[in-house]
C-alpha cells in the first residue's frame, strides 16, 4: 500500500454565540485543518489539527505532503521521524509539530481501516469500553451576568447526566473569579467534580492566592494557572497548593513533557493528541507520565476526528495508580458551538449521561460526511 495523496482540508464557520476567556480575544468564528491522506488501494485516512487553520495547512502542504507520496501508511513511526527531523531545525514545537499530528492520526486510521481494526486495539488495548467526559464550557458571554449565565449552564450540564464539568476563571479580581465559582459550586453541589481553567492569566502569586480560595469550594483541578513558559513557577505553584495542577496542552513531543515530568511540576499532564505529536507521539508522553506516576488526561478541542482519535488513546491508557477503585482518566467534551465537532461524523460521539462509548469500527471508527466537509471549505 502506498500514500498517493495528501489534502489538506481549512474549514471555517461563524460562531452563534461569541464568547470569550481569560485570553481577551472574543471567538466569533471556529477554524479547523482537516487532514485526508488517500492510498492507492482506496483506503482513506482522517487527521485533525489543532491551530490556526490556515498556518496547519500551509504545513502540511509545502512541507509535510513531499515526505510523504509515494510512502507505505503502515511505516507510521519511521514517518513520524522523518517529518520531525525534517522540521527540527526550526520547529521543535508549535504548528509544525500539529500538522504533523494530523497527518500522524490519519496514518493510524488507515492502518485501522487496513486491518480491520479500532486504532484503541493497534496501540495495546482497551482498558475501559466508555468514557467518563466531563463538560468544558462557562466562559464569559454577557459581562453583565457572568454569575447568573455560569449558573444556568452549569445546571444544564448536571441535567444531562455529567458528573464534572471545568469553568473559565480569570476576570482581573480574584473577588469575581471567586463569587463566580462558589455561585457555580453552590448550585451544583458537592457532588460534581468542578474544575476550573485560567487560560495562563496569572502570575504565581495570583495563582496561588486564588488556589487557596478554590480549595475551600472543593475544585477538583486548576489548569494553567500560569504561563506555560514559566516551568519554575509551575512547580512552585504546585508546591504551595494541595489541589492538583494541571497543564500541558500548550505543549509539545515527548522532549517538552519530559521536563515537565522530571520536575514534577504539574499534578495532571495535559497533551493534545492533535497537537503533542499525534497517537504515536502521545503514547509516549503518557508512557513517561506513568513512570512519572502523572495522570494523563488530555486536552480536546476540535473536530470529530479529534475527538475520536482523543477517546482511542484515552482507552488505551492504563490505570495512574493501579489499585482497587481507580481514577479514571475523563475525556474532555468542549460544549461550544462546534458543527465540526457534531456534524462532521455521522458515527455517534455524544454522551449519555455524561458516558461516551469508545468507537469499536476499523481506524477511527467513524465515517466523514464529504458534503459537511465541504459545506465549511475555506477555498
Amino acid at each position: 500500500m502506498k500514500i498517493t495523496e495528501v489534502i489538506a482540508h481549512q474549514l471555517l464557520v461563524n460562531v452563534d454565540e461569541p464568547f470569550t476567556s481569560s485570553r481577551g480575544w472574543i471567538y466569533k468564528t471556529k477554524g479547523a485543518l482537516v487532514v485526508e491522506i488517500r492510498t492507492d488501494d482506496g483506503i482513506v485516512g482522517w487527521g485533525d489539527c489543532y491551530g490556526p487553520a490556515a498556518v496547519n495547512r500551509s504545513i502540511v502542504e509545502s512541507l509535510l505532503r513531499p515526505s510523504l507520496i509515494g510512502r507505505d501508511p503502515f511505516d507510521v513511526e519511521v514517518l513520524w521521524e522523518e517529518l520531525y527531523n525534517k522540521v527540527k531545525d526550526y520547529g521543535l514545537s508549535g504548528m509544525t509539530i500539529s500538522s504533523i499530528s494530523g497527518v500522524d492520526i490519519a496514518l493510524w486510521d488507515i492502518i485501522g481501516k487496513a486491518t480491520g481494526q479500532p486504532i484503541h486495539k493497534l496501540i495495546g488495548g482497551s482498558f475501559r469500553n466508555s468514557l467518563q467526559a466531563y463538560a468544558t464550557g462557562l466562559y464569559f458571554r454577557n459581562m453583565d451576568r457572568l454569575n447568573e449565565e455560569a449558573v444556568e449552564e452549569a445546571l444544564g450540564y448536571k441535567s444531562q447526566g455529567f458528573k464534572a464539568i471545568k469553568m473559565k476563571i480569570g476576570l482581573g479580581s480574584l473577588k469575581k473569579d471567586i463569587e463566580r465559582v462558589a455561585a457555580v459550586r453552590d448550585a451544583v453541589g458537592s457532588d460534581i467534580a468542578l474544575m476550573v481553567d485560567a487560560n495562563h492569566c496569572f502570575n504565581v502569586p495570583q495563582a496561588i492566592n486564588i488556589g487557596r480560595e478554590l480549595e475551600k469550594l472543593d475544585v477538583h483541578w486548576f489548569e494553567e494557572p500560569i504561563s506555560p513558559e514559566d516551568l519554575d513557577g509551575y512547580v512552585e505553584v504546585s508546591r504551595s497548593l494541595d489541589m492538583a495542577i494541571a497543564g500541558g496542552e500548550n505543549e509539545f513531543t515527548k522532549f517538552g513533557f519530559r521536563r515537565i515530568l522530571e520536575r514534577r511540576a504539574m499534578d495532571i499532564v495535559q497533551p493534545d493528541v492533535c497537537a503533542a505529536g499525534g497517537i504515536t507521539e502521545c503514547k509516549k508522553i503518557a508512557a513517561l507520565a506513568q513512570a512519572n506516576s502523572v495522570q494523563c488526561v488530555p486536552h480536546a478541542w476540535g473536530t470529530a476526528i479529534g475527538l475520536a482519535a482523543t477517546m482511542h488513546f484515552l482507552a488505551s491508557l492504563p490505570f495512574t495508580p493501579p489499585c482497587l477503585v481507580p481514577t479514571q482518566p475523563m475525556l474532555e467534551y468542549e460544549q461550544t458551538f462546534n458543527p465540526f465537532r457534531d456534524e462532521l461524523s455521522s458515527a455517534d460521539l455524544t454522551h449519555r449521561e455524561g458516558m461516551v462509548k469508545v468507537p469499536t469500527g476499523a481506524g477511527l471508527g467513524i465515517e466523514i460526511n464529504r458534503e459537511v466537509l465541504e459545506r465549511y471549505k475555506v477555498a
